[in-house]
């Protein structure tokens, strides 16, 4: 009983400690590697890319084979030891073999089926990096959507807060005689809108976190982020050009290194193609022999069994020369195929770059727009901020109507949501350059 009861209170600990954990962004990116599915799938892809190397690797190495056989025989036959036939003979007799064989030379094929074997790893490596760079962004993305959330979230608050003091303050210019009960009433109308606003806001907070935790297949419950330090992000750009991080790609993105590798790979199938040119050189070596077992008539010696396999033991070595002069053309055709899959991998890498190339260029594109909006946004806060201080004053002393002063507030609430936005935007673009060029640190 004691015993559960420490097994009990350690669980409760582990999961009471589990849930008020924060998880940092490179801890979810962390699990989120580990967890993900299909980089499961490619891990596995790799250990077969892994067998396929070893089983090319057999293919240097010679084979070796044992074989027996037996039969029963009666009546008139030949004597396997003897070969002398015997009338009216029951017995049974039976052989044992072994083969050994190598391929001497097949066009050079084993050597270039092994180097393809090669490249097949190297190739199952860039496309489980490919999908773990995908999900990498997929966790970066849901991160700051979580974090953006968040700072809406406390915004809304905020907004909620200001409209609590503004009725207690109504309640009182009402009381006093100063202003009219609809006024007072429009003000709490206002502030049930505001904690509609911060419920609204709750539910895209929750949004957020429910599909970061999918992504890291973990439970959603009291799952939460720690704050990332955003701050008000530089307004100067990480890279002069699209070009700049157009050439460091070029280095680091697994599609290309995929797609040369695929090249190579072609090379190797052509030279493959091309063995089927040359002679195929085996050598072998055997041994055997055999014995038998007389049943019927009795009392004729058998002689020991492992005496039999010596004295009927025979051996030998062999070559086989295998030179192709025609069939079919099937050859020159395997060729001309090996060589447009050349050219069509060489095409495939062009693509490639040119797909690339086109993505950054649109992605610097993106970061340069962005900045105009966060910087434009800041100025626009800004502006807004003085100008409902500027109304509060304004209203207090009753100057403005309350529908003025609301399309004030409204005009900052905007503001700060638009400032948010376009923090949030122009961060996440900017480390989608950085991922471009190799340089996105996730911490």
């Amino acid at each position: 009983m004691k015993t559960k009861l420490i097994l009990f209170v350690t669980l409760l600990t582990t999961v009471v400690t589990f849930s008020q954990k924060k998880w940092t962004l490179k801890e979810c990116v962390d699990q989120a590697l580990e967890k993900n599915i299909s980089i499961q799938q490619n891990k596995l892809n790799l250990e077969i890319a892994k067998t396929d190397l070893k089983s090319s690797k057999g293919n240097f190495l010679p084979t070796l084979s044992a074989n027996t056989g037996g039969s029963l025989s009666a009546g008139s036959n030949f004597d396997p030891v003897t070969n002398n036939r015997s009338a009216s003979t029951t017995f049974f007799g039976g052989n044992v073999g072994l083969n050994a064989g190598i391929t001497v030379f097949n066009g050079f094929r084993n050597l270039n089926l092994y180097k393809q074997a090669e490249l097949g790893i190297e190739t199952s490596k860039l496309d489980l990096a490919k999908i773990e760079n995908d999900v990498s962004l997929f966790v970066v993305n849901g991160y700051l959507n979580v974090l953006f959330a968040k700072e809406n979230l406390e915004v809304a608050k905020v907004q909620a807060e200001i409209s609590k003091k503004q009725i207690s303050a109504a309640k009182d210019r009402f009381e006093a005689g100063t202003i009219a009960k609809g006024e007072l009433l429009n003000f709490k109308s206002t502030a049930a809108n505001d904690l509609q606003s911060v419920i609204s806001q709750e539910n895209a907070l929750d949004l957020a976190l429910l599909n970061l935790a999918q992504l890291l297949q973990i439970p959603v419950n009291n799952f939460d982020v720690a704050l990332l330090n955003v701050g008000s992000p530089s307004a100067d750009l990480l890279y002069k050009n699209s070009s700049s991080v157009y050439d460091k790609s070029l280095t680091k993105m697994p599609e290309i290194k995929r797609a040369k590798l695929a090249i190579e790979n072609a090379d190797l199938g052509i030279a493959i193609s091309k063995g089927s040119y040359m002679p195929t050189v085996t050598s072998s070596v055997f041994a055997n022999s055999n014995y038998r077992y007389i049943i019927k008539p009795t009392g004729i010696p058998t002689g020991d069994f492992f005496d039999q396999l010596d004295g009927n033991l025979g051996y030998g070595v062999g070559f086989n020369v295998s030179v192709p002069i025609f069939n079919g053309f099937k050859t020159d055709a395997n060729v001309k195929r090996s060589k447009i899959n050349k050219e069509i991998f060489e095409t495939r890498l062009e693509s490639e770059k040119l797909n690339l190339k086109q993505t950054i260029e649109q992605a610097f594109l993106d970061v340069k727009s962005s900045l105009k909006a966060f910087e434009a946004a800041k100025i626009s806060l800004e502006a807004q901020k003085e100008a409902f201080k500027n109304a509060q004053e304004r209203y207090n002393y009753g100057v403005m109507t309350l529908f003025d002063f609301d399309l004030v507030r409204t005009r900052l609430v905007n503001a700060e949501g638009a400032m948010i936005r376009s923090k949030y935007d122009y961060v996440f673009k900017t480390k989608v350059l950085q991922f471009y060029s190799g340089e996105l640190i996730l911490e």
